[in-house]
């Protein structure tokens, strides 16, 4: 990939997804294996004004050795490394950048179960430190191709082939393509949130969701609450973009008010493993029962990580047409595929979304019907069929998505 154009997704990265202000610490999570390009990045964020720029490397080849020799309990507790950050993050407020470029196999072979259990184990650790800096900060996260990654979205070309192909898939649907990102997005924002004033003028009280596939769910939703799409603000007033691609308009729901079934249309990548034609059923709100043709025990290891993540968190609405859709590619990563498709998450809702949020605490919000959870993991269920049928305020029916997209 030209040096210019990716020079240019990092000022997209930095400018209008972070929105870097002088003066502002930033953290950057990547891969090992993509320290070059998070030195470009590093570079635009000085150029921006950072103060300083430190990084939380990963690395899938070494963290799978930790989960098939070391000790299981000893996995379970935080290193004080991981806790130093954490804290680190709530008092300094850093901007946060994740480079995504996620192996989507890197874990394949681990026992979903105990990876599950680890992060269950440990989140706690993090709570208060999670909650501290919750809507205070401002952060992105972004594709960036890996070879792995890129092998597993194309299988059938070399290593360089695959990941110049993902590279051009993956600036494409950020549309940063043609080195004009930020440009790009001002109006692609434009769009979003237009379509957002709509669904917001419709005060919803229900979503119904139902397709060929067997989905038919109904969740509830909190009066008030609105949709929300592309950017967002901080407490102090900071706008930027949190996912680069966003297709989406979403809203938090009602905990306790889901009932019935729903599908996946697309594979979940969920820590290093490929999850594949999975349901859910819903009672009271919950997920009661989780089952896949593959990656099963990884499935039912995400409403045990904490009280609240059995219950939905979100409800997104994608058009099936969407432009990342139509690339008739599986990206294998969440954030690309769920702006692909309508999608749901189990676990953390957005506090941000209620009302007048500033004048509550998280745990007033919490008690308002917005689901509290450290975990938050979206999967899939738009289909070319998929029907949504809205019931507002006044018990009318309104068609929201028809044949899998809008209908309005």
């Amino acid at each position: 990939m030209k040096q210019e154009i990716l020079k240019r997704y990092a000022e997209l990265i930095t400018h209008t997804g972070v929105n870097i202000q002088k003066g502002q610490s930033v953290v950057i999570r990547v891969d090992v294996s993509l320290a070059n390009f998070a030195s470009i990045v590093a570079e635009e964020c000085y150029r921006l004004g950072a103060k300083l720029v430190s990084y939380e490397w990963q690395c899938a080849l070494t963290s799978r050795l930790n989960y098939l020799y070391g000790d299981k309990e000893a996995l379970k507790a935080p290193t004080p490394m991981e806790i130093a950050l954490q804290k680190y993050e709530a008092e300094e407020l850093p901007v946060l950048i994740w480079l995504d470029g996620d192996d989507p196999d890197g874990y394949r072979g681990i026992d979903g179960k105990l990876l599950g259990e680890v992060r269950a184990a440990k989140l706690p650790y993090f709570a208060k430190y999670i909650e501290e800096k919750a809507n205070k900060y401002q952060w992105t996260i972004v594709g960036v191709p890996t070879i792995p990654w890129a092998k597993k979205v194309f299988p059938n070309l070399d290593d360089e082939e695959a990941l110049e192909a993902l590279w051009e898939a993956v600036l494409k649907a950020a549309r940063a393509d043609d080195g004009n990102g930020i440009k790009n997005w001002e109006g692609h924002e434009k769009n979003l949130k237009e379509k957002c004033a709509h669904l917001n003028k419709m005060q919803l009280r229900e979503l119904h969701y139902k397709a060929s596939n067997g989905t038919d769910l109904h969740v509830g939703l909190i009066p008030g609450v609105e949709f929300l799409a592309g950017g967002e603000k901080t407490l102090s007033g900071t706008f930027f973009q949190p996912n680069i691609p966003s297709e989406e308009c979403f809203t938090s729901p009602m905990r306790g008010k889901a009932e019935g079934v729903v599908h996946s249309s697309k594979p979940l990548v969920y820590q290093g493993q490929v999850i594949e034609d999975f349901y859910f059923v819903f009672k009271d709100g919950k997920a009661v029962e989780a089952h896949a043709k593959k990656g099963e025990a990884a499935l039912q290891s995400i409403l045990n990580i904490d009280e609240g993540s059995a219950y939905l968190g979100e409800c997104a609405l994608v058009p099936y047409d969407s432009p990342i859709n139509e690339s008739e590619l599986l990206f294998y990563n969440t954030l690309f595929d769920e702006n692909a498709s309508c999608h749901l998450a189990l676990g953390k809702g957005f506090t941000n979304l209620y009302p007048g949020f500033e004048k509550y605490t998280e745990e007033e919000i919490h008690q308002k019907g917005i689901n509290k959870s450290l975990s938050h993991v979206d999967f899939m269920i738009g289909t070319r069929d998929l029907e949504i049928v809205g019931i507002d305020s006044s018990g009318k029916e309104v068609l929201i998505f028809k044949n899998g997209t809008w209908a309005f």
